[in-house]
């Protein structure tokens, strides 16, 4: 991968994408480009779950303006399309954690969003902004707030454009946690690579049932539930649990994501 917005490294089974798009990693096609090549490499070298992070002072802070141009010529131009970048980062099939600080708004709040875990740290500035240019969210921010906060809330931060701190976005069930702003890095490395030592098939299949509840309703997920989980028990991760759980108790296991 030679993308220099998205630099990518390997811990073992953790991918990390680090990005470098300076000065303030606005989302572009060079940015969006290089994430979608970051999470193609980290598939296609045996990865098990990525972490998301910036090298840069702020973790996003929002879209470049040839996106906004792009979208007025409709979309000529643009490889990857706002939407359907976001789209390909939420069919990964692996676990990815999103480590933010900084100010994360606009396209990297919906980036962030496409992620599976958010850890941001307390000092973080956070918010969809768009509506200060006369725009909305172009990515499915608003939608995606709905899911997560309600439609209230995803009113309110859509109509607005404010920026929020960290703890509020935590209580309205946008960030999952809020670390002091020393810690988010080996916080977020620890819960990324807690993920990437688990049960990989069962990952894969919980954030299939996952976005299908999301998108069709509990109803839908349930439908296709046992077919989905047939993989399951043909795994070798399920039958290292068993017997971890016989020999040593609960929570022992060491998967190989297989």
């Amino acid at each position: 991968m030679k993308n220099e917005s998205v630099a990518i490294e390997f811990d073992g089974p953790l991918a990390i994408l680090t990005l470098q798009h300076g000065p303030h990693n606005l989302l572009s096609p060079p940015l969006m480009d290089g994430v979608l090549e970051g999470l193609d490499t980290a598939m296609n070298s045996g990865s098990r779950a990525v972490l998301i992070m910036s090298g840069l002072r702020h973790f996003s802070a929002g879209a470049d303006v040839s996106l906004f141009e792009a979208a007025m010529g409709d979309g000529d131009g643009l490889e990857t399309s706002p939407l359907a970048f976001l789209n390909a980062i939420e069919a990964c099939p692996l676990p990815i954690v999103a480590a933010v600080h900084g100010v994360c708004v606009g396209g990297g709040l919906e980036l962030a969003l496409a992620c599976d875990i958010i850890i941001a740290a307390r000092s973080s500035k956070i918010g969809s902004v768009e509506a200060t240019i006369g725009l909305n969210p172009l990515m499915g921010g608003i939608q995606r707030q709905v899911q997560r906060a309600g439609a209230l809330r995803a009113k309110e931060m859509s109509l607005l454009g404010r920026r929020y701190d960290a703890e509020t976005m935590e209580r309205w069930n946008l960030v999952n946690t809020v670390v002091n702003d020393e810690k988010l890095a080996s916080a977020s490395h620890a819960l990324a690579m807690e993920l990437a030592n688990g049960p990989t098939v069962a990952h894969r299949i919980t954030k299939e049932l996952v976005k299908i509840a999301v998108d069709q309703g509990v109803g839908a997920a349930d439908a296709v539930m046992e077919e989905k989980q047939l993989a399951l028990w043909s795994s070798e991760d399920l039958k290292t649990g068993l017997e971890s759980l016989m020999k040593n108790g609960p929570g022992l296991a060491e998967f190989k994501g297989e």
